[in-house]
């Protein structure tokens, strides 16, 4: 697989644009983290609370179970904490509950905030690096065969500009049908040279 091209220009723009995409990416990255982890910190309110209705839950209950065991009085003495109890177990439950949404909107809005902006990047950036490195391939497979040079003229003669080919020869499909070996070597690098690949030579 060729990744870069051949020749230094083109090369150095696409290290420079890759780099500059792993980097954006890594950016979009460490925002949607610190996102999750500031929206995240909201969720101590409710471990809070879970911890208070907790702790108040289970005072009440031994509170109730020790003035329960007074005889005679005992059992309506212990009535108004079991309620007391059952309100620290609401509150137990409440902060629970607040601990699970904010969790969910933290890890909402970090996936959010990032996927959106790394999935362009990877359209604009990824799709045509990999489409350039199919081409290249391609292109060094077609001028390593046999007939390569002739086939690379003959898509030139299909692909490329015309004020490039009137360049090379002004009846460059005249010469590629006569075999001009200078036309043809040429209409193949012109051909190589957009797919980023060097026409080794013999």
């Amino acid at each position: 697989m060729t990744l870069y091209s051949d020749f230094a220009p083109r090369r150095t723009r696409q290290i420079i644009g890759d780099v500059l995409a792993l980097a954006t990416i890594a950016a979009w990255v460490w925002l949607g983290i610190t996102v999750y982890q500031l929206v995240e910190n909201l969720a101590d309110f409710g471990v809070q609370m879970e911890q208070a209705g907790a702790g108040f839950k289970e005072t009440m209950t031994e509170v109730g179970d020790t003035l329960g065991g007074i005889p005679l009085i005992g059992g309506g003495v212990r009535a108004p904490f079991d309620g007391a109890s059952g309100a620290g177990q609401a509150l137990e439950a409440a902060g629970q509950s607040q601990q699970v949404a904010v969790n969910q909107l933290a890890t909402g809005l970090g996936i959010g905030i990032s996927a959106l902006p790394i999935l362009m990047i990877l359209v604009l950036w990824l799709v045509p690096r990999i489409r350039f490195a199919r081409r290249a391939g391609r292109a060094k497979a077609i001028a390593n065969s046999g007939a390569g040079i002739d086939l690379l003229a003959l898509r030139a003669l299909a692909t490329q500009k015309i004020s490039a080919l009137s360049a090379v020869d002004p009846d460059a499909m005249a010469a590629w049908r006569r075999g001009d070996d200078k036309v043809m070597r040429a209409l193949a690098q012109l051909e190589l040279r957009s797919s980023g690949v060097r026409l080794r030579e013999n």
